[in-house]
């Protein structure tokens, strides 16, 4: 049974969720060493060696782009209902994400690495139509952290990329940190979580389907209620209870909420908002009387949702904003994908003669302090000063 903690147990709830990282494996970390290391040097040699290897099926240069037969066929195979949800998720967020558009010096050439199948297809076809949808230009059957690197580096059949963005599981969280540097990336991310700010407003059925919807990922997944109200408290542990009985995946949740679930009783809302931010949680549902009125006081998250019919998996899915969210407390320092990642911007200097002299001695004086003398004299030797034998 999920476990209704005090506030001042909110310590030990923040330990746990931070423990929870991608990046603390040594051995997971050694191995994806080994394989950037490979890739970066053999290229397609080392990264065919590792599809085999682990996705167990072999991939050639002729193979492993998808054509567009591929799409096509994935086209066929969706249900038209799935097609219109689809179309309708790509039409909220481009309309979404077009307000957040910039100019900028970067030139694109869309590319996106999926796993295959055993069959030498992409593992899930739909994708395929997602991709299209998005204007995705090329597409390739390799995945894991052998993809990564091929990205970051190039190879005979993957160009290089300027940035990689997207989750993944441990071994791509963990590539697209050794590849940091050599590329630009979005953020590692690490396993999924939702907390829920409840009052008394809140339905205990709606709550605990929220918090199951997240523990449903995987058994590292965090799902969290914190609350001012002792009766929604133990109303939602009952629920989580009777509702996780009926779910399909009940042996995945039954052991993210053993190691993860939690629900916390605090004195206030403030509080319960205080607790949140300590967290800062990937998504963070406001289900109280009034949403908007709390807001102010949340500081850190990646996704907010507000009100009682505004669920995480709404966001997941079809509200518009980009869902490759900060993790793991990252929501501290981090913030959910979006136009700016992709974003490229130079700084413009231009002076003129009169207002290079009216500040020289200054630069001069400063870059003298630092010993550099070559600076200095770089001004220096715009209005003869410079440096004589």
């Amino acid at each position: 049974m999920i476990p209704i903690l005090r506030a001042s147990d909110a310590g030990e709830l923040k330990r746990r969720v931070m423990n929870r990282s991608q990046l603390q494996n040594e051995e997971v970390s050694r191995i994806v060493k080994e394989i950037v290391a490979r890739v970066r040097q053999e290229g397609d040699a080392a990264l065919f060696d590792y599809t085999a290897k682990f996705d167990h099926v072999t991939m050639t240069a002729e193979t492993v782009l998808v054509t567009k037969d591929e799409i096509a066929r994935a086209y066929e195979a969706a249900s038209p209902e799935w097609l219109d949800a689809m179309r309708e998720a790509a039409r909220r967020i481009t309309a979404f994400h077009e307000k957040q558009k910039q100019n900028t010096w970067l030139n694109f050439e869309i590319i996106m690495v999926t796993p295959p199948g055993r069959d030498g297809s992409v593992s899930y076809p739909l994708a395929l139509v997602a991709a299209d949808l998005a204007g995705v230009d090329k597409i390739y059957k390799v995945g894991g952290a052998q993809a990564v690197a091929a990205l970051a580096f190039g190879t005979e059949s993957i160009p290089r990329v300027d940035k990689i963005t997207g989750p993944g599981n441990i071994f791509v969280a963990n590539a697209k940190r050794e590849v940091f540097g050599h590329v630009g990336i979005d953020m590692v991310a690490g396993p999924s979580e939702v907390l829920v700010i409840a009052d008394d407003s809140a339905n205990p059925r709606y709550v605990a389907a929220d918090l199951l919807s997240q523990a449903e990922h995987d058994p590292l997944a965090a799902a969290i209620l914190v609350t001012d109200s002792e009766t929604l408290a133990a109303a939602v542990q009952a629920e989580i209870a009777r509702q996780t009985a009926l779910l399909p995946r009940r042996d995945v949740i039954e052991k993210s909420l053993t190691a993860y679930g939690t629900i916390v009783v605090a004195p206030t809302l403030p509080d319960c908002a205080d607790i949140a931010n300590q967290i800062a949680p990937e998504h963070m549902e406001l289900s109280v009387a009034d949403p908007y009125g709390l807001l102010p006081l949340i500081e850190n998250a990646g996704a907010i949702f507000l009100g009682h019919y505004s669920p995480e998996p709404l966001g997941d899915y079809l509200a518009g904003p980009n869902h490759v969210l900060p993790t793991s407390g990252t929501a501290r320092f981090f913030s959910p994908l979006s136009v700016d990642d992709f974003v490229k911007k130079s700084s413009l200097i231009c002076c003129s003669r009169a207002e290079l002299e009216r500040v020289s001695e200054q630069v001069m004086l400063l870059a003298r302090q630092e010993g550099l003398d070559a600076h200095a004299n770089a001004v220096a030797i715009r209005f003869g000063k410079e440096i004589k034998e």
